[in-house]
């Protein structure tokens, strides 16, 4: 093999490995970008995975950060803007959907902020309850945006006044990250790592 031929051979793998790392991941049929931009912050793809319920796959769900992290106490201490972006994959009462999320909240909420973490619990089950049915292919978002609070979406849009509490958002997050996640293979996958 020639110096140029391996040359461009070297090239063509570089190329083709850049070509890789831009595509957008894409789980069951949804296309998750690299990057995005959240009130004026550009936010990074820290991992996304599929929740299973037993065998049935229920939503993709997306974690975005500013900077790469690996465990949940480094997603929690993460000053800036983030992002749990959750698309479903098949129809759900919202109201059961609220009530899952409810239960894993609670559940992974420590007990001593549970008392001040009520009024945000409150107005998450308000937003689900107002939705009835959310359709497969539907999306919503749960954004931490400093100085505004935590900022539920649903269909990309805001729902409700944000709730203020950094602690109310830390709490969201344990849902899919804390001690009793949801899914464990999810939560390996949210944290950038290989399930």
């Amino acid at each position: 093999m020639t110096f140029i031929t391996r040359c461009l051979t070297a090239l063509t793998g570089l190329m083709l490995s850049f070509g890789a790392l831009a595509a957008p991941l894409e789980l069951s049929g949804v296309k998750l970008d690299e990057s995005i931009d959240v009130h004026g912050a550009k936010l990074q793809l820290n991992g996304a995975g599929i929740r299973y319920k037993a065998v049935f796959k229920v939503y993709v769900a997306a974690l975005y950060l500013d900077k790469k992290a690996a465990t949940p106490e480094e997603v929690y201490a993460t000053p800036g803007a983030k992002r749990i972006s959750i698309s479903l994959l098949r129809e759900m009462d919202s109201n059961e959907l609220g009530k899952s999320f409810t239960k894993a909240f609670e559940e992974n909420a420590p007990k001593t902020e549970m008392s001040r973490l009520i009024p945000g619990l409150i107005k998450m089950g308000q937003v689900f309850s107002g939705q009835k049915i959310m359709a497969a292919g539907e999306n919503f978002s749960i954004d931490w945006i400093p100085g505004t609070g935590t900022v539920i979406s649903v269909k990309g849009k805001p729902q409700g006044e944000p709730i203020l509490e950094i602690e109310f958002f830390n709490a969201m997050t344990r849902i899919w990250l804390g001690a009793q996640p949801v899914d464990w293979k999810l939560k390996n996958e949210l944290l950038g790592k290989p399930s």
